[in-house]
Parts: C-alpha cells; structure tokens; sequence
C-alpha cells in the first residue's frame, strides 16, 4: 500500500512540474501589471522552431541565476492549441523546463504580434523584456552572453 501511495505522490509532483497552461494577452497583460517591481522575459517559441529549441537553455540558466530577484522567465508556446497534449507537455517535461510555460491561446496571428510590439513580423523565436521602466522587443534567437548582456542593460 506504501508504494501505492509513493508511486501516485511521484506521477503527481511530475505532472505539476510540467504543467502547462494556455494564456491569452490580457491575462499577460494582468499578471504584469501586478508585478509592480518585477522584471519579465517573455520568450515566444514552438517545439517546431529549431533556434527557439537552441537557446531554451540559456532562458533556464538566466532563471536559475536571478532565482531571489523579482525576475520572471515565461516561455510562451506559439504551438497550435491541438498540440498541447501531444507535443508541448511531452517536451516542457523530456527537457525539463523549470520555467513558467503556457501556451498562447489568441487566435488571430495579426493581433497578437501587433500588441506585443508594432514591428514584430511574427517571426519567433522573438522575447520581450518589460518591468515598469523599460519595454524592449528582440525578434532573433539569443545566445547566452546575449541574453544576459540584454538582460542586465534594462
């Protein structure tokens, strides 16, 4: 019975670390209004998208670095919402994705991008950095020097 019970513990800790939920721009919207001192890097990505999948890695260290800051890593999927189940769960937990992870559920393309940032050509990977002083938008696949030099300049 014991290991009945440390088995379900196990597939329930696991499934909660990788859950993934689907975010619309307003509830984007809210969740920085309400971080009055927090800083957001919001990377826009797809488990389809090779340089989106390259630089994932340098989005965790730059997490694990700012841990005791108000700093807060999103990856945002742009994966169609058909594929959340089959394809971006499945991935945020084989590469074992500690940061917030959601999948955009807005359905107009054009939208979307134009209210993230009026130049973004909706090409990904693509990240923005916003607290209440500074707005930055990088439409390019980032390095890890990169993204910490863009980091630390805000």
């Amino acid at each position: 019975m014991r290991t009945f019970f440390i088995i379900i513990l196990s597939l329930v800790s696991y499934s909660l670390k990788s859950q993934v939920k689907l975010l619309t721009l307003n509830d984007l919207d809210r969740r920085i209004a309400k971080g009055k001192d927090t800083t957001y890097v919001i990377n826009f990505w797809a488990t389809w998208c090779s340089p989106c999948v390259a630089e994932l890695p340098n989005f965790e260290k730059l997490r694990v670095e700012n841990l005791n800051k108000p700093v807060k890593i999103i990856l945002i999927s742009l994966d169609f919402k058909s594929k959340l189940q089959k394809a971006v769960i499945p991935f945020v937990q084989n590469n074992n994705i500690n940061a917030e992870v959601f999948l955009l559920n807005e359905p107009d393309k054009q939208i979307y991008t134009q209210r993230i940032d009026k130049k973004w050509s909706g090409a990904i990977p693509a990240t923005l950095f916003v607290n209440k002083k500074v707005r930055h938008f990088y439409e390019k696949e980032f390095t890890e020097d990169e993204l910490r030099k863009a980091f630390l300049n805000l």
